[in-house]
């Protein structure tokens, strides 16, 4: 991320979805924790499918760090398969004012 970026306080958003065992893993719980230290809002919801689907937005680091996160790390006893990240974008401001847990 450019001097520049930052300065100006570039947000971002982008939507993701999560694929493996990540139901029943209390996973929407340590995603919502982790985004509330990160300090990123948006929100996180199981599917029908068995996947976990949700939305980030903030500053584009932090969003960085929880894409990473949601690919990579998850709750201590899920299994991440894949991570899909679709309608990455700029945003002038944050649609939400905290992380939450969508049903």
């Amino acid at each position: 991320m450019s001097a520049l970026a930052k300065a100006s306080g570039a947000l971002k958003s982008v939507d993701y979805e999560v694929f493996g065992r990540v139901q029943g893993v209390c996973f929407r719980m340590y995603t919502e924790e982790e985004a509330k230290k990160l300090g990123v809002v948006g929100w996180v919801k199981n599917t029908s499918q068995g996947t976990v689907t949700g939305q980030v937005q903030g500053p584009e680091d932090k969003v960085n760090a929880m894409k990473s996160w949601l690919s990579k790390v998850g709750s201590p006893s899920s299994r991440i398969d894949r991570t899909s990240f679709s309608n990455e974008k700029e945003i002038s401001k944050l649609d939400f004012s905290g992380f939450s847990t969508r049903y």
